[in-house]
Parts: C-alpha cells; sequence; structure tokens
C-alpha cells in the first residue's frame, strides 16, 4: 500500500507539472522582436545542454563500468550478501537509473524555464501578479519534476530489487544507494558546467560593458549579453535542480538505511509490515510535501502595488504549515508502535525542527544579502572609497555569515536527536536527525520553483531591455527581478542548510554500513595518525576543490573578454548602434571553456574519497580514515560553501543597492567600485559555493557505494 501511494502521488504531480508547463506555454509570448532575443536565449541554452550532458554521459558511463569491476571482481565478500556479479549489477545499475532521473528532471524543467522568460516579460507589460504567477509556475515545473524525479527513482527502485528478492528488505536501501551517488555524480557536473557558464559570461560582460564601455547591463550592443541571459538558466536551472535532485535522492536512501536500523533495534515494536512502514516512512512525507508545495504554488498572487516577495513568502508560509501537518500525520500513522506509544510526537517534534530550520535560513540568507539590512548596506557605505575597501569589507561579511547558520544547524541536530533518544525506542536518537532533515526537505518543491522563479525573472528583465520596452515595464521587471535574486540566495542558504543535515545523516549511514559490514566504528579516533590525516586531507579538498572552480571561472571569463573587446575594436558600429554584435559567437566560446573547466574539479571531488579510502586501506584504517575524511570535509564544506553564497549575494545586493540611487547612483565611482566587487563575488555564489552543497554529499553518496572496498 505505501509504494502505490508514494508512486501516486509523485505521478500526480508530475501530472500538475505537466498542466503548469501547458498552462505557462499558453500565454502571450510577446512581439516579434522579444522572440528574437528568447529564441537566441533557447538555442544557447539547448546547444550549452546538449553538449554539456553528452560529456557527463560518457564519464558517467566509465564510471558504472569501473563500479561494476570494483564491485564484482575487488571488493570482498560479506556475510549474508548475495554474489558479487550480482551485487555489482545492482549497484551500477542504481548508478545509472540515478545519473538519468537527474538529467531528465533538469532537462524538462530547462526545457519550460528558457520559455517562461518571454511570457514573464510580455505579461509584465500588463500585470504585475500575471507575470509574478507565470514566473513561478515556469519554475514550479522544475521544482515538482526534481522532487517527483527522486521519488519515482527511488520507490520504483526499491520495488524492482523487492520484487526480484535480491535481498531482504531491510537490507535494499544499501543496495539501491548507488541512486544516491548517480544523481550526485550527475548534479556534480550540471552545477559546476553551469555556474562557470554564467559567471564567466556574467564577468566578461559586465567588466568590458558596465565597467569599460559603460553601458547598461543587458544592452543588446554587448555581445555577451545572450551568454549572460543563457548562463542564468543553464547555472541556476538546470544546476540548482540537480543539486536538490540529489539531495532529496540521497536523503531518502539515507532515511531509509537509519529506518531499517531503527526496526532491527526495536523487533518487538517494528516488526513485520511495521517494519516496511519506518524503511518507506521518508518516502510516505516526501510525497506528502510535495502535495503541500503543489497547493503553495497555485495559492500564490499578488497586488499590483505589493512587494512581490511578501506573495512568494505566504506561498512558502503556507507549504510549511502544510509540510509540518503531513509530517504530524505520517508519524502518527507508520512511527506509532504499541509499545512505545509516544513515539511518533517526538518524531513528528523532530520534522518541524527540521521545518523551521528552513524557515531560519531563508530569514539568516535574507539578512546577510538583502540591502535593506546592515551587511549589504556596510558594503555598499565601503564602496564609496574604491574597489579594495569594497572587498574588505564584502570579505568581512562572507566570515561573519558563517555563525548563524551553523548556530541554527547545530541546535537542529542536537534537538532532534535528544528528541529522538526521549521517544522511548532504542537508538532512535539519529532517526530523529534523519526525521529533521526530511523535514527540511518537505518544502524542496517549493523552495526551487523560487529559486528559477530567479533567472525566468532575469531573464525577462533582459528581454524587455533589449526589445526597448517601455521605461514603466522595465521597472516592473526590476522588482521582479530584486525578488529573483533574494529568492536564488535563499535557495543557495536552503540548499547548504539541507546538504549540512542530509551529510550528518548520510556520514551516519555509512557508519551503520560499515557496521553491517563487520567493521563497526564506535567512534573516529583523530589521535591516530592516519585517520588524522585523512581527517585533514577532507578539509584541503574543500579549498582546492573551490580554487579550481573559481580558477576556471577566471580561465573562461578571460577569453569572453577578449572577444567582447575583439568585436568592439572590430566594428565600432556596434556601441553606436548602427551594427549588431556577433552573440553567437560568445556563446560558443563560453560553452566550449566551461565545459572543458568542468572535468578537472569534477573527477577530483570524485577520485579524492576513493584514493584515501584505498590508501589507508594498506594500514588497516581505511574505513576509518575515509570516516574521518568525510566527516571534517563536510564541516568544511558547510562553512565555506556559506562563506561564499552569502557573501557573493552580498556583494551583488551591495551594487544593487547603489543603482537605486545611494551613494550617487549609476555611473558614480562608487558604483564602479561596486561593480568590481560583484565580480569578484560572482564565481563565488553561482560557481564555488553551489558546487561544494554537492561536493558535500557527494562524498557521502561515495563514500557510502564503495564502503565495502574500505573494510
Amino acid at each position: 500500500m505505501l509504494i502505490p501511494l508514494v508512486l501516486g502521488l509523485s505521478v500526480v504531480a508530475l501530472a500538475v507539472a505537466v498542466g503548469l508547463a501547458r498552462w505557462v506555454l499558453k500565454q502571450d509570448n510577446g512581439t516579434p522582436e522579444m522572440r528574437r532575443i528568447s529564441d537566441a536565449i533557447q538555442e544557447g541554452a539547448g546547444a550549452f545542454l546538449r553538449r554539456q550532458y553528452r560529456t557527463i554521459f560518457t564519464l558517467s558511463v566509465f564510471l558504472a563500468a569501473l563500479i561494476f569491476v570494483l564491485y564484482a571482481f575487488f571488493r570482498s565478500p560479506h556475510p549474508g550478501e548475495p554474489p558479487a556479479t550480482t551485487m555489482a549489477f545492482w549497484t551500477t545499475l542504481s548508478f545509472v537509473f540515478g545519473a538519468l532521473c537527474s538529467g531528465i528532471a533538469g532537462l524538462i524543467g530547462m526545457f519550460v524555464a528558457v520559455r517562461a522568460n518571454i511570457r514573464t516579460a510580455s505579461a509584465a507589460r500588463s500585470s504585475l501578479n500575471r507575470a509574478l504567477q507565470i514566473a513561478l509556475r515556469g519554475g514550479a515545473v522544475s521544482g515538482l519534476f526534481v522532487v517527483a524525479m527522486s521519488l519515482l527513482g527511488v520507490g520504483g527502485l526499491y520495488t524492482i530489487v523487492h520484487a526480484f528478492a535480491v535481498v531482504p528488505p531491510e537490507r535494499i536501501p544499501l543496495l539501491i544507494v548507488g541512486y544516491g551517488f548517480g544523481a550526485s555524480f550527475v548534479a556534480l557536473f550540471a552545477q559546476l558546467g553551469g555556474g562557470i557558464y554564467t559567471k564567466a559570461a556574467d564577468v566578461g560582460a559586465d567588466l568590458v560593458g558596465k565597467v569599460e564601455a559603460g553601458i547598461p547591463e543587458d544592452d543588446p550592443r554587448n555581445p555577451a549579453v545572450i551568454a549572460d541571459l543563457v548562463g542564468d538558466n543553464v547555472g541556476d536551472c538546470a544546476g540548482r535542480g540537480a543539486d536538490l535532485f540529489e539531495s532529496t535522492a540521497a536523503e531518502n536512501i539515507g532515511a531509509m538505511i537509519l529506518g531499517a536500523g531503527l526496526a532491527a533495534a526495536n523487533p518487538t515494536a517494528f516488526g513485520g509490515l511495521a517494519m516496511l512502514g519506518v524503511i518507506l516512512f521518508p518516502l510516505v512525507v516526501r510525497a506528502f510535501g510535495l502535495i503541500a508545495s503543489i497547493i503553495g504554488i497555485l495559492i500564490v498572487r499578488s497586488r499590483e502595488d505589493e512587494d512581490p516577495m511578501h506573495a512568494l513568502n505566504r506561498g512558502y508560509m503556507a507549504t510549511a504549515l502544510l509540510a509540518a501537518a503531513g509530517f504530524t500525520g505520517g508519524t502518527w500513522w507508520l512511527l506509532n508502535p504499541v509499545t512505545a506509544p509516544h513515539a511518533w510526537w517526538h518524531f513528528a517534534l523532530c520534522g518541524v525542527i527540521g521545518i523551521a530550520t528552513s524557515i531560519a535560513f531563508v530569514y539568516i540568507t535574507q539578512y546577510y544579502t538583502e540591502y535593506r539590512y546592515r551587511p549589504v548596506q556596510s558594503i555598499a557605505a565601503a564602496s564609496v572609497t574604491g574597489p579594495a575597501t569594497n572587498i574588505i569589507a564584502g570579505f568581512a561579511v562572507a566570515m561573519e555569515c558563517t555563525a548563524l547558520p551553523t548556530f541554527a544547524i547545530g541546535a537542529a541536530i542536537i534537538a532532534s536527536y535528544k528528541i529522538g533518544v526521549s521517544s522511548g525506542l532504542e537508538h532512535a536518537g539519529l532517526f530523529g536527525t534523519a526525521v529533521a532533515t526530511m523535514g527540511m526537505l518537505g518544502t524542496a518543491a517549493y523552495i526551487l520553483a523560487m529559486d528559477t522563479f530567479g533567472p525566468i525573472t532575469d531573464n525577462a528583465g533582459g528581454v524587455i531591455e533589449m526589445s526597448h520596452q517601455p521605461e514603466d515595464i522595465r521597472r516592473r521587471t526590476d522588482r521582479l527581478d530584486a525578488v529573483g535574486n533574494t529568492t536564488k540566495a535563499l535557495t543557495k542558504g536552503y540548499a547548504i542548510g539541507s546538504a549540512a543535515l542530509a551529510a550528518f545523516l548520510l556520514f551516519s549511514a555509512y557508519l551503520d554500513e560499515v557496521r553491517a559490514l563487520g567493521s563497526p566504528l564506535a567512534a573516529v579516533d583523530i589521535s591516530k595518525p592516519e585517520v588524522f590525516v585523512g581527517g585533514l586531507l577532507g578539509a584541503m579538498l574543500v579549498f582546492w576543490f573551490s580554487a579550481l572552480a573559481i580558477g576556471a571561472v577566471t580561465r573562461a571569463a578571460v577569453s569572453v573578454i577578449k572577444e567582447v573587446r575583439r568585436q568592439f575594436q572590430a566594428d565600432p558600429g556596434i556601441l553606436k548602434g548602427t551594427s549588431k554584435p556577433d552573440y553567437g559567437r560568445a556563446v560558443d566560446i563560453v560553452t566550449v571553456g566551461a565545459l572543458k573547466e568542468m572535468v578537472a574539479p569534477g573527477l577530483l571531488a570524485v577520485g579524492m574519497p576513493i584514493a584515501v579510502g584505498l590508501f589507508f586501506k594498506l594500514f588497516h584504517v581505511g574505513a576509518e580514515a575515509v570516516a574521518a575524511f568525510l566527516m571534517v570535509g563536510t564541516i568544511g564544506g558547510i562553512l565555506v560553501a556559506t562563506m561564499l553564497n552569502n557573501g557573493g549575494g552580498a556583494w551583488d545586493n551591495a551594487k544593487k543597492f547603489i543603482e537605486t540611487g545611494q551613494y550617487g547612483g549609476k555611473g558614480g565611482a562608487p558604483h564602479k567600485a561596486a561593480v568590481v566587487g560583484d565580480t569578484v563575488g560572482d564565481p563565488f555564489k553561482d560557481t564555488a559555493g553551489p558546487s561544494l552543497h554537492v561536493l558535500i554529499k557527494l562524498l557521502s553518496t561515495v563514500t557510502l557505494v564503495l564502503a565495502p572496498l574500505f573494510v
């Protein structure tokens, strides 16, 4: 009954997503000039994604073959397992299925997003509310597809393995953990490639266009402007979609592993069918969260004179309340054994803690990235004395903003663990943290809809600017664009918060798997030199990976800058407005550069935990060294990602604050200093920071999949 319920609600969510897509595509698509610009964005995004997914497909095939060989021929057999080739087949199949589902979800979301921009722009000519609804519902297609495909993938794979009776039901989550690894692998390259693309184009367009040539943002005379608009989609739509897809997939499987452990520790409470209820609980409540998100999305509407952010916040709060109700119902239904009659409301409270943590992250991120508050205003004030003080002030804010999220994560983990312990069930503390993680991801579909809303409204503003629409229409799209910048920043904060809780959950699942493989780790002893070095390598990976990602933006941006300068010099008529720039060449240069540059950091992220585990296995501490690598790398990744995300967002909005007329407004020396600071923050917030979300969870999933090799 539970699996049909999960699969059925997932299909309902997909049907709603298709209905929203059809509704969006029926809206007016503007004037011929607007369509010409929108078509160029669609063409550029499509070309990039085709090339990117060909590269990812090639790398995925190679890695799938490597996983099969490692499982079939190099891992030691463990008691109670099926034959090595059977384990290799199902693990590899799970990996391929996870990668495939992630790719499909991202591509479908992108298909609608790049067509929603012109319809949002056209609606903005007459109604702010209509434009808001089109942008949010266009983004909701991506959000609903991502979460529903994640559920369908995990639920479907569980059903298939159960039907073949390969392993007992409580062992199935460990067998299909490759699904999370496949999703993480695709997410890493999708986020890296999209992030490098969007920031290389953005940096090139800003430095040569706004700073050197003194022309406005999204000016049609800038050869890199179409590449910049394409980048908003491939970075923020496809990249973030893949990010949250793997968050939900990995968290679902990790929570199922801990659920199986809880059932095994309490056989009298969860015997027979009740055991399946505990294992499948994460999928059930995730499905309830999907329904909550659908309702939240459909009720969003705004008055014409209202701040659009207020309307989005109302929808989010409604989604959070409905998700909390779903959690309460799910725990009463599935986590309510006779032997522990109070357990259900303890776990319901853990879920509410997760939801409250997500809300806290939304508001903490708003505080550090909106120009209504002190941090951003302090950066704007520092711009008066030049780019150097702008960068110093911005970096100080970036480092400061790690404190409040850390307190929020720490409080959530400790509170949910203690409440789980007090539930009356054995070994329920870790499952309490798992339920809190489920709560935080319960609103994932709505959050992703708000994230994709950002690039849709950004593109809509670009279409209005480049098609020379009246100033009052541009003011409407500017209002939506400003909200979109905030929602993109909020989603990054939400993503890192969910990554932190999910990483703790997956670390616990790793310890459970190592215990099941016959090498229990009661603690990770960093007083052992090898284990300490494993942790040190985990922290180092975060910085090395970030350096490669930021350096990749620099190298790709240099090629864009050279091309824009070349076009301006070769044809002076471009800046005069008498001739048109070659947008296609700039798009192609960024595409080639981004795909070339994404490979090295991606392979480093996948290869490093494998190398650490196999090397320290020679010293008979492979599993423990990997645990230290994973634990310290996760902590470092959470803090550095928070610093990069919020710091970059603060720099961006400090520039926008000055553009509202503060400190002399556009064109003045403070504005130019703020543009430099924004350019520094661009690869922080849109390339390295979001890629670290994925790295954190990739480290967890790759160690879960390959744990048998390290024991």
